[in-house]
């Protein structure tokens, strides 16, 4: 993990040490090509563009890859003129502005192009894609693993680094690197066994922790990426108050902090096990609070294997919701008090008690809309006034926003997909009696993917909170909508 670092560290300075001098940036360039080596040099290229243009062919990420690799291993060799790195590197930024360019495309290369030198290859280099909303990549049967790589070894890790890292780029970056290395180290050993079937069951099985860690920590990360800290607690202390509606704010809350913690702390981090280590330690804190009050938990905290018990813990469908009283409302004076955000998330939390089908990207339309308020009306003129109004126009869209979202979410986790297209297909011909049987089919197999995009709990949040926009968005019947 020592190479992730250094190279994390070589892009650091690549893109920002040139004002310390271009010497400076080719002797740290050249020293980590050394250190590492072309192949590890290679590739972590790879992957770190990969990860960075997420959206990319795996055509331009090849050609990016090369280009640099090949500069490196020009300018770096014994005896290379002092300005080759400097001259390669503006070489390399011109033809990134070229008309027949093979690099990633991305719509702000033209306005770094209208710089010149330093400052072109700063804005080139700050250049990146949105991570992937729904990642793409399927692994293959054990048979088209070996098919691919017997065919070509090289092509294989290649193409394998390039789909598995563009689709979970927010994942920590030692956790990618342990992942992958893994995954290919299982493949190469397998694919030439004598008994391919069984190692493949078995390295599977090893990895499995891996494999899982970095799906969930890829969404993890996804979220906190999108969410920021505060919504983050608010995003996690749903998910605690639908599984377990009984436990108290009190109980849940400092988990949802301590599970914000780790993710600020971890999700960015190079440091090889501060994933792996942070959330087995809150898992910990999470059986021990809630073991004893509640079956499902203590049945997951069993495990000998606490990123186990994690997963188990994460996969728990939401419980049915109890038979609670309205909940009170924060008054105007908490919410624009300095435990504002405090009060909100427990108004939110009862909220997510009564509708436990409801995942957090739809309640976190009504966390927005509450911070909005905060925003808008704790420092107009007249604070009660204008909380008053919002308060009504909010109140007169949230009980069909959350009966819509309750009917959908909840028949969806209820029914086997196919009835619940059919009854998706009730409930629209009566809104719609007039649809033609075309329409009628296009309109049910729309709202069953957003439903089975968005429903579960780990939904990709920027995707679904704009489909959830464009699904709901006939919960206020004219005007503009508060919550949608």
């Amino acid at each position: 993990m020592k190479a992730a670092f250094t190279f994390l560290l070589l892009l650091f300075v690549a893109t920002h040490a040139e004002h310390r001098g271009r010497p400076y940036v080719r002797d740290k360039v050249c020293q980590e090509f050394k250190t590492m080596g072309k192949d590890d040099f290679r590739t972590l290229t790879l992957i770190m563009n990969s990860r960075k243009f997420s959206n990319a062919t795996f055509e331009e990420i090849s050609h990016l890859v090369s280009e640099i690799v090949s500069l490196a291993e020009t300018c770096c060799a014994d005896g290379a003129d002092p300005s080759c790195y400097d001259a390669g590197s503006s070489a390399l930024s011109a033809k990134s502005c070229g008309p027949d360019s093979p690099f990633p495309a991305h719509p702000g290369i033209a306005a770094c192009c209208v710089h010149q030198g330093l400052e072109q290859k700063l804005c080139l280099a700050a250049l990146e894609h949105p991570p992937r909303q729904l990642p793409h990549y399927i692994e293959p049967s054990n048979e088209e693993l070996c098919q691919a790589f017997k065919k070509d070894p090289k092509d294989f890790a290649d193409r394998f680094l390039y789909e598995y890292v563009s689709s979970y780029g927010q994942a920590p970056l030692p956790v990618l690197l342990g992942s992958t290395r893994n995954f290919l180290s299982m493949v190469s050993t397998c694919c030439i066994s004598s008994a391919s079937a069984v190692c493949f069951l078995k390295e599977k099985l090893q990895r499995k922790t891996l494999s899982l860690l970095t799906l969930m920590s890829n969404r993890a990360c996804s979220r906190f990426t999108v969410y920021g800290k505060d919504k983050m607690k608010f995003s996690y202390l749903t998910m605690l108050a639908q599984k377990l509606p009984s436990a108290s704010f009190e109980d849940l809350s400092p988990l949802a902090e301590d599970a914000a913690e780790v993710f600020s702390q971890c999700c960015d981090s190079v440091a090889e096990n501060c994933m792996q280590q942070k959330l087995s330690e809150h898992t910990a804190k999470v059986c021990a609070a809630l073991s004893a009050k509640d079956k499902r938990f203590a049945d997951c905290c069993e495990g000998k294997n606490i990123m186990q018990n994690y997963f188990c813990i994460s996969a728990l469908q939401p419980a049915a919701a109890p038979k609670l009283p309205e909940p009170q409302k924060p008054s105007n004076k908490q919410l624009c008090g300095d435990d504002g955000a405090l009060h909100t998330r427990r108004y939110m939390f009862e909220l997510s008690r009564r509708y436990t089908s409801i995942p957090d990207v739809f309640l976190g339309k009504l966390y927005d809309a509450s911070e909005n308020v905060i925003r808008e009306c704790c420092s107009a003129n007249d604070v009660s006034t204008c909380l008053d109004s919002k308060r009504q126009q909010v109140g007169a869209e949230l009980p069909t926003f959350l009966e819509q979202a309750s009917q959908l979410c909840g028949q969806y986790n209820e029914l086997n997909f196919l009835d619940f297209k059919n009854r998706l297909r009730d409930s629209i011909r009566q809104t719609k009696p007039d649809a033609s049987p075309e329409l009628l089919t296009q309109l049910v197999d729309q709202r069953a993917d957003f439903a089975s995009t968005c429903c579960p709990a780990n939904s990709p949040p920027l995707y679904c909170a704009a489909q959830v926009t464009t699904v709901l968005g006939d919960t206020c019947k004219q005007g503009s909508c508060t919550l949608v």
